[in-house]
């Protein structure tokens, strides 16, 4: 896919206050320091697209952006932040499922994995509520460039031989760096490919 336009359209402080869903959406969430928005400003091409910053916690709001005039990209806020109140921590899980259970037009949600670390607690818990709701999603394991190649695809196949006990399947799985840019084709393929099939038999999110 050729990223030709990835323009903001708005912050939501609730699911109901996201763009029309007259497109197909897809989001992407992750615990702090993950490299979110990193990665997504790699697959855009786009230097400040998604703010970045060091603070946890600092994307509290549903960010919608608009690409190539037909898809949304959605960065969400974090799931699991240690350094943010217990009331705030809850608002933020409430956004997160609210906006996940209830967005329509949402077609896959990029769960995002720092590679660097062996299979998470709290990872594999919200991968779990995933499967358990029905929601269509997809592992992206981040800065794969910290890591020796080798080393990173051992800890991918940890968290697979994990995920394992409990999935008979697994969701796609991606290997990324946002610093080399490696597997951002690969997802932007997958949104290319998704997005034809839509269109190729005229699924429509209306109500």
């Amino acid at each position: 896919m050729v990223i030709k336009t990835a323009t903001f359209v708005k912050s939501s402080g609730k699911w109901q206050e996201c763009p029309e869903p007259n497109m197909p959406e897809y989001a992407f969430i992750g615990r702090s320091n993950v490299g979110k928005s990193s990665l997504i400003n790699a697959m855009m091409n786009h230097k400040d697209l998604a703010k970045t910053s060091g603070t946890p916690g600092k994307t509290q709001l549903i960010n919608h952006f608009l690409v190539n005039d037909n898809w949304y990209l959605t960065d969400l806020p974090g799931y699991g932040y240690a350094k943010v109140s217990k009331v705030i921590r809850k608002d933020f899980e409430k956004l997160i499922t609210n906006y996940i259970l209830n967005r329509r037009n949402l077609v896959n949600l990029f769960v995002l994995v720092d590679s660097r670390h062996s299979p998470q607690k709290i990872d594999l818990e919200f991968i779990q509520w995933c499967g358990e709701s029905g929601v269509p999603f997809s592992i992206v394991f981040t800065k794969a460039d910290k890591l020796k190649p080798n080393v990173a695809i051992q800890n991918v196949e940890s968290y697979k031989n994990e995920l394992l006990k409990t999935w008979e399947d697994l969701p796609e799985l991606y290997l990324t760096s946002a610093e080399k840019k490696e597997g951002c084709e690969e997802i932007l393929n997958f949104i290319q490919t998704t997005n034809e099939f839509l269109e190729n038999n005229s699924v429509s999110f209306d109500e």
